[in-house]
């Protein structure tokens, strides 16, 4: 892997961890700051809407050539996650996680163009899930280990590190990550000329849906384990690092399938994975080994299709919209992921705290996103310009 990719992928692996992490630490949070599991969502949701505003730094910082763009998204990061370290109550977490979100979908976004711009020729997709799997990374391992110092020490020492982490990326990134200019200046209204046409608001819904439905669930990763699987609380970090390990593979294969076929196809394919796994959620007996089975299944379909995503709607933005365009595909998995968590939440209230129906709510959005992704691939395909993928292939 190129260096700069490895520099990418660290940017990655700190933001994965911080947004991530918190579903293994749950209920260490919770009984910290003294409030209930379905509360404790709020320190989910509050970094997903960090994520959704943060997006606006793009708008005024697309004169800024991108690598600069990364220092200030890791600077950020290490900001929000010191606080969420230091957080004595509520709250305070709340904002703290809220200043941590702010870097995470303009940071995928710049890294996509990135990714994309130092790629080898037809292979866009390849060199965008080698720096997605920083993320894949933080949740093989990185959460995991959040959780196992939850149990074993303190929740507060894995934001603490990812503080560190964010540091040392800043370092990486000036020494391994080269000059790559600023996209064209489009003006403010130039950089949103793309939402003008109906196919990127079908990939947005699609993600939208697909991650509110996968949420409903993935939020509740850890208790659901304990009480439907019967897992002890000290083999959960095993278990998240199971899921990472489905997300390092479905990312890699996701990346490989997007190269040499329909884009869409890729990510309705892997969004299908999500929707059957959602539905054994709900309909299988909860033991060990359908709750692990489960668990590495939508793991492996959640990234999936993330290298498709994003280099779809990177691609509509251009002409000045990339970084837009490829940090919206973050905003909307984050405001799904909000929404998940809330639905999910809802449906633990609804059925007496049975985390079997958490699937139950997620499947008619995961389904929805199946749809809208189908749909995409069938009629509005050219609204992206994939013709301009089309590559000669000669035969004999």
């Amino acid at each position: 892997m190129k260096k700069s990719l490895l520099a990418l992928a660290s940017g990655a692996f700190i933001l994965g961890a911080a947004e991530f992490v918190m579903m293994g630490i749950l209920p260490q949070a919770a009984a910290t700051m003294g409030v209930d599991i379905p509360t404790a969502g709020h320190f989910i949701s509050a970094y997903a809407i960090g994520v959704c505003v943060g997006t606006l730094i793009l708008v005024f910082g697309r004169k800024v050539p991108p690598k600069n763009l990364v220092i200030l998204f890791m600077v950020i990061a290490l900001v929000g996650n010191l606080l969420s370290a230091v957080s004595l109550n509520a709250p305070m977490l709340i904002a703290a996680r809220f200043i941590a979100g702010l870097p995470h979908g303009a940071f995928f976004g710049t890294a996509t163009l990135i990714a994309k711009t130092l790629a080898d020729p037809g292979k866009e997709a390849q060199s965008i899930a080698a720096m997605v799997t920083g993320q894949t990374v933080a949740n093989m391992l990185g959460v995991p280990a959040g959780t196992l110092m939850a149990e074993s020490v303190s929740w507060r020492l894995a934001f603490a590190l990812l503080a560190a982490w964010a540091a040392m990326t800043i370092v990486l990134t000036l020494a391994w990550i080269p000059f790559v200019p600023p996209i064209k200046d489009a003006g403010i209204a130039g950089q949103f000329r793309f939402l003008t046409r109906r196919g990127p608001w079908v990939i947005l819904a699609a993600v939208f849906t697909g991650n509110a439905g996968v949420f409903c669930w993935w939020s509740y990763v850890s208790p659901w384990l304990q009480k439907t699987g019967g897992w002890p609380s000290d083999l959960v970090p095993f278990l998240m690092m199971l899921a990472g390990f489905g997300m390092v593979v479905g990312g890699q294969i996701g990346g490989k399938i997007t190269d040499r076929w329909r884009h869409a196809g890729t990510a309705a394919l892997g969004q299908a994975f999500s929707l059957t796994g959602l539905i054994m959620v709900l309909l299988l007996p909860g033991n060990h080994g359908t709750t692990a089975m489960l668990t590495f299944w939508i793991a492996f379909g959640l990234f999936f299709i993330s290298a498709p995503q994003q280099l779809l709607m990177t691609e509509a933005g251009r002409g000045g919209g990339e970084l837009i365009a490829g940090a919206a595909v973050q905003v909307a998995f984050n405001f799904g992921n909000a929404v998940g968590s809330i639905v999910g939440g809802a449906m633990l209230n609804a059925f007496a705290m049975d985390y079997r129906f958490t699937g139950l709510g997620g499947v008619p959005l995961a389904a929805l996103s199946v749809g809208l992704l189908a749909f995409y691939s069938w009629r509005c395909e050219t609204d992206t310009e994939a013709a301009d993928r089309l590559r000669e292939v000669k035969v004999g």
